[in-house]
């Protein structure tokens, strides 16, 4: 003999305001999608880089993509264990097609990316460079952070 948990019947029918509640709701969503506060875009939160982080036997590199940039808009810093990467994203594009055409977009935003670093990293010696709209910030590891492999005996 089978046994089945008794559902309520209350569950199976539907709600005559189930309809109602979502008109409400999509009507309230496209009513305040235009408010700052609501909006969910990268406008207002922000824009934030991609950022790879690759583990080799000897340091790790940090790889961010920052397109449209140049080293000079970007700044790297190293303080209590944490590396930021912030600066600045301007960008102006004009096109003017004849007299009857004109178009004027300006994009600008700063961004900031702060990561904790891992115990083992020499601080001092830390490099990064830029190529092709690529970051990349070397972060060697110390003696102690390399490890050490260990030899298995056989008994």
């Amino acid at each position: 003999m089978a046994i089945e948990l008794r559902r309520p019947v209350v569950s199976l029918r539907r709600s005559p305001f189930s309809e109602m509640e979502r008109e409400m709701e999509n009507m309230f969503g496209r009513f305040l999608t235009g408010w700052p506060l609501y909006r969910r875009d990268v406008e207002t939160l922000g824009w934030s880089p991609a950022v790879d982080l690759l583990d080799r036997e000897n340091e790790l590199v940090l790889q961010a993509d920052l397109p449209g940039l140049t080293e000079k808009d970007i700044e790297v810093s190293v303080q209590d264990g944490t590396l930021t990467l912030q600066g600045q994203r301007k960008e102006e594009k004009e096109t003017k097609e004849g007299e009857e055409y004109y178009c004027s977009e300006r994009w600008t935003g700063s961004f900031s990316r702060t990561l904790t670093l891992p115990p083992g990293i020499n601080v001092d010696k830390i490099a990064a460079s830029f190529k092709n709209g690529v970051l990349e910030v070397h972060l060697p590891k110390t003696k102690e952070a390399e490890g050490k492999k260990i030899e298995i005996k056989a008994a």
